[in-house]
Formats: structure tokens, sequence, C-alpha cells
């Protein structure tokens, strides 16, 4: 499946809801976590966006000069720490409910 990470500065986090209330692009799943989360320095927010590619496109014109689009090796990185994030809440779920 296809997916987009976009780096956005704390100050600019409200274009999120914006990119959120696009209806094709809403029906995707989309993750945001703050940098210090991810354990990655800085003041930014990632937004990762899965699913269509045509919804993924959408969102890259919506953020366009409102978001850093992450590539390559990059955004790999930050993806593999999405992941783990996400491991680990389903982790911590598992345990309470297990």
């Amino acid at each position: 499946m296809a997916y987009a990470i976009f780096e956005i500065k704390k100050e600019d986090e409200s274009i999120v809801e914006e990119v959120k209330k696009d209806d094709l692009v809403s029906r995707q799943s989309i993750w945001t976590r703050d940098a210090k989360s991810l354990g990655i320095e800085g003041d930014s927010v990632f937004l990762k966006i899965e699913g269509d590619e045509e919804a993924i496109k959408k969102a890259e014109e919506i953020l366009e000069d409102k978001a850093r689009l992450l590539e390559g090796e990059e955004k790999e990185k930050v993806n593999e720490k999405f992941i783990a994030d996400e491991e680990k809440a389903s982790e911590g779920m598992g345990f309470i409910f297990g």
C-alpha cells in the first residue's frame, strides 16, 4: 500500500485538520506524531497517510507549500519509527486487555 510522510512545523500543525477535511484523503489511514514521541530531535509534527495513490497525491497538493514531503532513506527511517510506535501501543493494549 502506498504511503507518504510529511514533516510539518509545530506552529503549522493546524494544517493537519485541513487535510483531514478533504473527502478523498479522510478515507485513508492517517497518523500524526510529534518528533519527540518518535525519538527525533526538533519541534515538528509528522503526518503519515497510507492508502490510495490518488488520495496521497491530493494530500501532497494540499500540503505543497505547508509541509515537507519526506523521501528516500529519511522516509523509511521515520516510517520504521511509526511502525515501532504502533506496535508498542498494541502491546500495551494487549497487556491491559489480554
